[in-house]
């Protein structure tokens, strides 16, 4: 593809790449303006929309630094994190309790200069909870409505499956049109708008399975692991002394509301060949015709793929797509999506394998 030979950064004789000497250069004077012959010097070598992705990729790496001050490791989970919000899309994390799914949640919302709510969802609870409901006000003889805590930019939902699906399905409109209606009367969201979910495993008891449309919402589904032994050494290390208070107060906002929407939109103007759109249909369109599965992805998933693998390329620091972006999306995105023949979880297969399957059988675009 000659546009990505094209976007390739410059090497100097020195092995150096010449777009991380100008960012470091510029990195090291972010608090005045550059000289003139450092702005000839990015003008000469480095395209106008590279201009935006060296100060895209700084506030996300700024990012990812205040997360380290409180999380050990899980450097995958953040990265898709990111990715999703970049995306507009929503995520699911699922893990065993204890591994820090709330944590990493509430450090990321911290670095983000927006509104954030947390909702814990427990089997009792109703969707007027959520929404909020009409409130009958004597003084006007009229009701009124009053917003429920999911009217938030960062909305994180605590242990999603511990509530039955008539409150799960409450999220349908919002997740996906980021609106509510009550009373036939819609409140848009303020945008940006996002809901990182936890959920445990469904083995686990008190669980709920959330219905196939609820799970096709969520832009990724990220199962998280427990630490490495060093990763778990080292959590005891920076905790030994303070167990009980973890403090919030060191995490600084990157990113404000506005900032976070500017980025959205630059995602938007990231390039893709035609020939890379074909290869992410032929991957889920093997998902709809493979033996070990029942269902496969739909269109959602084709959509949600493309805009993430736009997202990781600019994290990257590409304005175009690659096949490694979206071979490094597509678990993630596919992971819920799509359902087991019986056969083959007997077998022990899991929904990871087929997709690695997948990936592995479909002839990537040169």
């Amino acid at each position: 593809m000659e546009s990505n030979e094209n976007s390739q950064p410059k090497t100097d004789l020195n092995g150096g790449n010449e777009e991380n000497k100008i960012h470091e250069t510029t990195t090291e004077n972010s608090d005045s303006e550059p000289i003139n012959q450092e702005e000839n010097t990015i003008e000469s070598f480095v395209p106008e929309s590279r201009l935006k992705l060296q100060h895209f990729q700084s506030k996300i790496e700024a990012v990812k630094k205040e997360v380290g001050k409180l999380i050990i490791g899980q450097h995958q989970l953040v990265d898709q994190i990111l990715l999703a919000i970049l995306s507009r899309g929503h995520v699911l994390l699922e893990g065993v309790p204890g591994i820090a799914k709330t944590m990493t949640s509430k450090v990321i919302s911290k670095t983000l200069s927006v509104d954030y709510s947390r909702i814990q969802f427990t089997p009792d609870l109703m969707p007027s909870d959520v929404l909020g409901t009409s409130i009958f006000n004597v003084k006007t003889s009229e009701f009124t409505y009053k917003k429920g805590p999911v009217f938030s930019n960062i909305v994180l939902i605590d242990e999603i499956n511990r509530s039955p699906a008539k409150t799960q399905a409450a999220l349908f409109e919002v997740m996906e049109e980021r609106q509510v209606t009550n009373d036939g009367i819609k409140y848009k969201m303020d945008l940006p708008f996002f809901i990182m979910a936890t959920q445990n495993p469904i083995e686990q008891e008190g669980t709920y399975r959330l219905p196939e449309a609820q799970l096709d919402r969520f832009i990724f589904r990220i199962k998280l692991e427990y630490p490495s032994f060093q990763e778990e050494v080292d959590i005891l290390k920076r905790f030994k002394n303070n167990i009980k208070d973890v403090s919030f107060g060191q995490i600084n906002s990157i990113l404000s509301a506005g900032e976070i929407e500017e980025f959205q939109g630059l995602i938007e103007e990231v390039k893709i060949e035609d020939q890379l759109l074909e290869y992410i249909a032929r991957i889920i369109a093997e998902t709809r015709n493979h033996a070990k599965l029942y269902l496969g992805a739909s269109p959602r998933a084709s959509l949600s793929i493309l805009k993430s693998a736009k997202a990781a390329a600019a994290v990257r620091g590409r304005d175009f797509v690659t096949p490694d972006d979206i071979q490094y999306v597509a678990e993630p995105v596919l992971n819920h999506r799509i359902i087991l023949t019986p056969e083959t979880e007997m077998e022990g297969a899991t929904a990871e394998d087929v997709i690695a399957e997948i990936i592995q059988k479909i002839e990537v675009p040169r």
